[in-house]
């Protein structure tokens, strides 16, 4: 990963006591997950922005990239 890459990361935070442990963007109460569905329903970016306006840009960067990251493992067959 170089530089960038994780400090985009993070903006990302994981805290037992919010969203139920779920990946949140920075600090808040907006989850990964609720970024994903929103681009997975079509909306673009702007409209993700002015939909929940406390996010920035570079918050929907990170949540791309950490689901990316997350689901980068191998798959090891038996």
């Amino acid at each position: 990963m170089n530089k960038s890459s994780s400090q985009v990361l993070k903006r990302i935070t994981i805290n037992p006591e919010q969203c139920g442990g779920r990946p949140c963007i920075r600090g808040m109460r907006i989850r990964v997950m609720d970024v994903l569905e929103l681009l997975a329903n079509g909306l673009t970016p702007l409209q993700i922005l002015e939909e929940l306006p406390d996010l920035e840009a570079e918050d929907i960067t990170a949540a791309l990239l950490f689901a990316s990251r997350r689901l980068d493992h191998p798959v090891l067959a038996a």
